[in-house]
């Protein structure tokens, strides 16, 4: 696997996720109110907790809680960290 790099370019992240059959997605149940809670790619990896989201929202809840993708250009490897 090549290095990881971590973006919070939004066109590069959807390029990213896509090119890889991912879809942006949350962990049900853990938002309150218009908060989607828990951040994720969904890879239909057999997660049922996983609900797919609009990436409008998804990125909308990324910014707000200053994150960024670590990713591996080779792999589905990804990690949503801290912009800090």
């Amino acid at each position: 696997m090549a290095s990881a790099s971590p973006t919070t370019d939004h066109n590069e992240i959807r390029r990213w996720v896509e090119r890889n059959n991912g879809r942006p997605a949350c962990v049900e149940g853990t938002g309150k109110g218009d908060d989607p809670g828990v951040l994720r790619i969904d890879f239909d990896e057999a997660d049922e907790r996983l609900q797919e989201i609009s990436w409008d929202r998804w990125f909308e809840w990324f910014d707000r809680n200053d994150l960024a993708l670590l990713h591996a250009d080779d792999s589905r490897f990804n990690k949503l960290v801290s912009r800090h």
